[in-house]
């Protein structure tokens, strides 16, 4: 029988109060303080709502990113932030890194999070999720004496360390994001190098790790490269193209990797058909008969909050339906605890 199980794959987006209080900070109208309790509640609920879906891994939200990159880069040394970037093909954008020099580590991001939320995750297991050395050395510019394999080498040593101060401090799972491999002018060469500079960082941590790819479906030449990347799971963003997605993982398979599939639109405000998930799930069983992990596409961020927690429960209701029809074991973390 195989095991079904839900999360969110990153942040989501900001409740008009977070929005108004970030905007207050940034003017000198409020102070850190009353911002620190605002994130720290509003954070709560939205891992409360993953929680109470029945999703096994969950994220507190990201709520104070303002983009994937930005907290590290605010984190290291030798690293400037500069204008802005249309962040893929979204309504939505990103400070570009600059690299003066060789990234040295100041403060770490995660632990701190993991260490407040954790608590408040339970049952569930709450990950952290950070970005691709290969994205980000390709989304920023070099401005180092490094070559380019040589200043990503160096961010994959300092998220490595990230990676393991996450898990000490009681991340259930590491998950690096990798969007950059979605683009489908990225070459042979770079998706080796993103394999090789993953699997550092997997190598890194005994916890679960999942390379997370969304905005579109690599291409062939690209998934055969990262296949072999040494992580637990690999990520894809399956709703966005079903008929590629499908026909890729029909060609090419998972190798030794248990899947994660984007089948929960987080991009679209519409309500998503479980029936269709179901179908696309039934075709992915004829491979993976053991283990399937459902998420959404990519993060919440470009619609809003209240359908982003919407969407949220949707996630647990067609995890539930499938479980159902599909004489599926469900891991509801909740449920587990009853037992």
């Amino acid at each position: 029988m195989v095991k079904l199980w839900g999360a969110v794959l990153g942040g989501y987006p900001r409740s008009i109060d977070v929005r108004h209080e970030m905007r207050d900070l940034e003017r000198g109208d409020s102070i850190y303080l009353d911002h620190e309790i605002l994130i720290a509640i509003s954070s709560s609920s939205v891992i409360g709502a993953q929680v109470s879906s029945g999703l096994k891994y969950v994220t507190d939200g990201m709520l104070d990113f303002h983009d994937i990159f930005r907290p590290f880069l605010e984190s290291w040394r030798n690293v400037s932030i500069a204008g802005l970037l249309r962040y893929f093909d979204n309504n939505f954008f990103y400070r570009i890194p600059i690299f003066t020099g060789e990234p040295d580590v100041e403060k770490f991001v995660w632990p701190q999070r993991i260490r407040f939320y954790k608590k408040v995750a339970y049952p569930s297991l709450l990950k952290a999720v950070i970005p691709g050395p290969l994205s980000l050395t390709l989304m920023g510019e070099n401005h180092s004496n490094l070559s380019k394999e040589d200043l990503a080498n160096s961010i994959s040593s300092i998220l490595s360390m990230e990676a393991e101060k996450a898990e000490k401090a009681g991340a259930g799972m590491i998950q690096i994001d990798e969007p950059i491999l979605s683009d489908h002018e990225i070459s042979e060469e770079d998706a080796e190098l993103a394999k090789e500079l993953i699997s550092n960082i997997a190598k890194r941590v005994k916890i679960p790790t999942t390379l997370s790819i969304y905005f579109d479906i690599p291409k062939k030449e690209v998934y055969e490269k990262i296949i072999d990347t040494k992580v637990n799971y690999i990520s894809l963003d399956i709703m966005d193209s079903p008929s590629r997605g499908l026909e890729l993982i029909k060609s090419k398979g998972f190798s030794d990797k248990k899947p994660i599939l984007g089948l929960i639109d987080s991009r679209r405000i519409y309500d998503d058909n479980c029936d269709k998930i179901k179908e696309i799930i039934s075709n992915v069983l004829n491979l993976e008969k053991e283990e399937i992990g459902i998420t959404t596409t990519t993060w919440f961020d470009v619609i809003p909050y209240n359908f982003a927690i919407r969407k949220t429960y949707l996630l647990g209701y067609c995890l539930e339906k499938l479980g159902n029809e599909l004489n599926a074991e469900i891991i509801n973390p909740i449920k587990e605890v009853e037992k």
